[in-house]
């Protein structure tokens, strides 16, 4: 599933093309909402908030926002006028959205909803805070993730890290560089992180830098060559970068969300172990 700071780059990328646009014609490919028709209503702007993306439209008779969820396998894309999909792509059409300049395509989209604005928080109000929300300073995201984040001090940390209640936008490879660079075995509780404050700043910190600055995507080493742009994501059996032990990686259980696939130094990260080995 795309990070947060991936969501983002979609989301400013869409809001750039088509924030002020008038839709011409809309095609919706999903039965519940097939009959919808948002011709005439005018784009006001596309956010993110954590994996979630919301369209808003003035119109065409209510404020109206489209909400996408790209999950695993979602893509949007914008066409230049007189631009088309290539046919092949057709079969995996899920939104259409024709303006009067670029048209946006939303590919393989598992979530596709028409919702009235004023309710967006049906289906975004259960997030805890977004570490690249606009709208919070740095300061005040982290103080409530913390909060949130402290009310099961038992929990394991790579877990409640990744639940979007506690914070949102940390996926898989945040969550586990996150806990390499504060020194913690991603199995740890939450009560025995050093300083969650410093841990949940830094990580807020990692995503606004990945979003704002060109070529350093996801790079949480400095290092922008292959093979070197992360401390253990990724990179199972290969030496750490920073002390030569061999990084170690657990598979993902099915159908539990506690267990995700992880990577971590044993020798730089100590503490528990994980419950299904690796």
């Amino acid at each position: 599933m795309p990070e947060g700071d991936s969501v983002y780059r979609v989301a400013h990328r869409l809001d750039e093309r088509l924030r002020g646009r008038t839709v011409r014609r809309s095609d919706l490919r999903v039965p519940r909402f097939a009959t919808a028709d948002l011709a005439g209503a005018r784009v006001l702007g596309t956010v993110s908030r954590g994996k979630h993306l919301l369209t808003r439209l003035d119109g065409p008779e209510v404020p109206t926002t489209l909400h996408t969820h790209l999950r695993m396998d979602g893509e949007w894309t914008v066409l230049a006028p007189g631009k088309r999909l290539p046919q092949r792509l057709q079969p995996d059409v899920r939104v259409v959205l024709e303006t009067d300049g670029p048209t946006a395509v939303a590919l393989r989209m598992p979530v596709v909803e028409l919702l009235p604005t004023d309710a967006e928080d049906t289906v975004v109000g259960h997030l805890g805070p977004d570490l690249l929300s606009e709208e919070l300073t740095r300061e005040e995201v982290v103080a409530r993730a913390v909060e949130r984040l402290s009310r099961e001090p038992e929990r394991e940390v790579k877990a409640a890290l990744l639940d979007q209640r506690n914070l949102a936008g940390i996926g898989n490879l945040w969550a586990d560089e996150l806990c390499f660079l504060r020194g913690v075995s991603p199995w740890t509780p939450v009560s025995g992180v050093p300083d969650l404050a410093r841990a949940v700043d830094l990580v807020a910190r990692m995503l606004r830098f990945s979003v704002s600055t060109p070529g350093a995507a996801q790079v949480t080493t400095g290092d922008t060559r292959p093979g070197r742009r992360h401390w253990v994501s990724g990179r199972a059996g290969q030496p750490c970068l920073r002390c030569g032990t061999r990084v170690r990686v657990v598979a993902e259980v099915a159908g539990d969300p506690e267990r995700r696939r992880t990577w971590w130094c044993p020798h730089c990260q100590p503490g528990p172990a994980p419950a299904n080995g690796g």
